[in-house]
């Protein structure tokens, strides 16, 4: 074998394996199924060829035919297609619930290593690759589990047929023997030119749902900006790709799937030919040959089986190998077992923190600040200056290059992922909203979310009056991210959901943006509370009213902490921060006409 189809060979058989061992009751219920109808098919062969004989030929002639033998083959016969139709139930349910479970369970695995990857290995992927490995590549990943028992089934059968053959003699057996070399000759050729494009077809599937999906993703600023027409182009050229790909698959199936199906059709035709010979030279009997050609005849449909498995090994292999890669992704988070005790506000230090997106291009170098327990830390600064990085590292999302991020005191890598959730909740700058309700969207099926702290989540984010009155309540079903709400809206809603858990730190990303500023103070009022505020609050927000709300301020520019102190302070000392907090008043003040509503 050529080394490309001896790969696909070899990477199949351990994919199929794998198969085996994921479900090992099924397959044996399956490939069990397989070999008893091979096996009856062959005895239905042998069982066929005296009937003929010693029945069907002497009635033709003629001669008188004892009804207790007649009665006897014909039980016989029936016995056989009895067995072999229960042989036949069990491979084909086996096959399909093999294949479906593999591909459940794979999709399951998947969409768990997703989320236990860090947003970090997100951050390199296209959402619609992403989506390709947890639909398609599954799919064709165990595309060849269908015909595989039928084609272990068709194995046995082969050789139990091939050393009938042989003690029936050895011309026919021959025959018989030179059957599956050529079949494998054949699968080579096919190989060697279909498993590239299988790869490339999986890649490309990929890649359409990618254009795909970040085309409807943003289909606001598509239809805004009038990009219709480029999109459509962009996506295209993909399909057209991914179209003449598959047209290049086809014309290898055109070409070689039907040579791989008249290769049993050859068989049983030269061994016709041949048993007619060995016939003529008194070599076998009229039974005899009956039961070769019926055995050729029935070998046809199960040789096809090993076809079928052998042309569907290299889609599965291309699909199993997008799908290993996510599965054995690095990167993934360790978390320690260290549970925060307490009910109350905690403190979150950054001590010289250090962090880069690649390699040697840090966005934060040596940062070190802290957030008190029960106070409110403002982090301000220029677009880039890392303040959206500092939110996430702040809640896990990302892991520190360098220094060191800890919650009372200890690291957040050794606190357990369970009490990390439920002391830290970050709301993020662009709000998600789930298709979903109301409820659903705040509550996130956490059973400690009863209604009386949902209503009260809503209360603090200002969210109860328009929840109140959308159409059927908190029952209301909200679209796909939430269509039916304003920005605002959505926004406090989120703010609602990291509230209903009952966070000792509570991490804004500029998350009340959309807000109208007098709604926005009301929700900061409520946070403040009359007996003090419930949790730890890190905001970044660029309104200098809800900066100067802050007990502290935490001025960030190029990466680095720049200068921490009140509102009032920084802008009397730092010219920089006092620049970037009252750039809006002062272009408002120089340029009025130039105001623009938000």
């Amino acid at each position: 074998m050529g080394g490309t189809s001896r790969d696909v060979l070899v990477k199949g058989v351990r994919v199929l394996a794998r198969a085996a061992r994921e479900e090992p009751a099924i397959f044996a219920t399956a490939v069990g199924g397989a070999v008893l109808n091979g096996l009856f098919t062959i005895g239905a062969a042998y069982l066929i060829g005296p009937v003929v004989a010693h029945i069907v030929v002497p009635a033709l002639a003629g001669h008188q035919i004892h009804r207790g033998a007649l009665a006897l083959a014909a039980a016989a016969l029936v016995a056989f297609s009895v067995v072999k139709v229960v042989g036949i139930v069990c491979r084909r349910l086996g096959a399909g619930s093999m294949q479906y479970r593999l591909q459940a369970t794979y999709r399951r695995r998947i969409i768990r290593r997703y989320l236990a990857l860090p947003m970090l290995w997100h951050r390199r992927h296209a959402t619609g690759t992403l989506l390709a490995n947890a639909s398609s590549d599954a799919e064709a990943a165990w595309a060849a589990v269908v015909p595989l028992p039928f084609a272990v089934g068709t194995v046995v059968m082969l050789v139990a047929a091939i050393v009938s053959l042989f003690v029936t003699d050895w011309a026919v057996g021959l025959v018989g023997l030179g059957l599956v070399p050529t079949l494998f000759g054949v699968y080579v050729v096919y190989s060697r030119r279909m498993a590239p494009r299988a790869a490339r077809a999986q890649q490309l599937r990929g890649e359409v749902s990618a254009i795909a999906h970040e085309s409807f993703d943003g289909a606001v600023v598509v239809k805004a900006m009038g990009r219709e027409a480029y999109e459509t182009a962009r996506f295209a050229a993909k399909v057209g790709e991914l179209r003449d790909v598959q047209i290049s698959i086809g014309r290898i199936r055109g070409a070689l799937e039907p040579l791989m199906d008249a290769l049993p059709s050859i068989g049983t035709l030269t061994a016709l030919l041949v048993g007619a010979w060995r016939l003529r030279q008194g070599a076998i009997g009229v039974g005899e040959l009956v039961s070769v050609a019926f055995l050729f005849a029935r070998l046809d449909f199960p040789v096809r089986a090993i076809g079928w498995l052998l042309t569907e090994l290299p889609r599965s292999v291309a699909g199993w190998d997008r799908v290993h890669a996510v599965l054995t992704a690095t990167g993934q988070m360790a978390y320690g077992d260290t549970v925060l005790s307490g009910g109350t506000p905690v403190e979150i230090r950054f001590d010289r923190v250090t962090f880069g997106y690649q390699p040697d291009r840090p966005v934060l170098r040596d940062a070190s600040f802290t957030v008190p327990a029960g106070r409110t830390v403002a982090l301000v600064g220029p677009t880039g200056a890392g303040k959206s990085t500092i939110a996430a590292l702040a809640a896990r999302l990302l892991d520190a290059d360098a220094g060191t991020v800890a919650i009372d005191g200890v690291d957040v890598r050794r606190l357990s992922a369970a009490s990390l959730a439920a002391t830290v909740a970050l709301v993020p700058q662009v709000p998600f909203v789930f298709a979903d309700t109301a409820r659903a969207n705040v509550t996130l099926d956490r059973p400690e979310v009863d209604d009386d702290r949902l209503w009260s989540a809503l209360r603090t984010a200002r969210a109860d009056e328009f929840v109140t009155g959308l159409p059927d309540g908190l029952r209301t079903a909200l679209g796909e991210r939430g269509v039916l709400l304003s920005g605002g809206q959505r926004q406090r809603l989120t703010v609602a959901r990291a509230l209903a858990g009952r966070p000792r730190l509570l991490i804004l990303d500029d998350a009340t943006s959309a807000v109208d500023p007098r709604v926005e103070a009301a929700i900061f009022d409520r946070l403040a509370g009359d007996g003090g505020p419930p949790a730890s609050i890190l905001v970044i927000a660029h309104r200098s009213a809800t900066i100067a709300r802050a007990d502290a301020v935490v001025y960030l520019a190029d990466g680095r902490v720049v200068a921490t102190g009140t509102h009032d302070d920084l802008l009397a000392t730092v010219p920089g921060y006092a620049d970037l907090v009252t750039a809006y008043e002062r272009a408002e003040a120089r340029a009025p006409a130039e105001e623009v509503a938000v």
